[in-house]
């Protein structure tokens, strides 16, 4: 179980900190995305800084702060939760795996805390 859960952590925690580097540097892909599901291009830095944040607390859970790693996990999840909605309420429903895979991994993650 506990080289599940390191996996599955520092999955997200790359996968997040990979993410909200490319939404600092402004990757075409991220505006264009964001553009399509009505996210306005002022608000990039700010997500990217939420999900850099929520990546740093899981590696910080997983240096020993359990509980904030458990609460960046979870603050992943209801971030992904939003993604995943705002997704669906643009109907830009071709690309919804991406938040989906963000979202499933930050909720295993958190699920995987617990159960450590």
């Amino acid at each position: 179980m506990h080289t599940t859960y390191l996996v599955v952590a520092l999955v997200t925690v790359v996968a997040n900190a990979g993410d909200a580097l490319a939404g600092f540097a402004r990757a075409p892909f991220v505006l264009a995305n964001s553009a399509e599901v009505g996210v306005p291009p002022g608000w990039v830095p700010w997500l990217a800084t939420l999900k850099l944040a929520g990546a740093a607390g899981v590696l910080l859970g997983l240096l020993g702060m359990e509980a904030l790693g458990f609460a960046a996990a979870v603050g992943l999840v209801l971030f992904f939760a939003g993604a995943l909605l705002t997704h669906m309420r643009a109907r830009v429903y071709y690309n919804l795996a991406f938040p989906g895979a963000y979202f499933a991994f930050a909720l295993a993650t958190a699920a995987l805390m617990v159960v450590h």
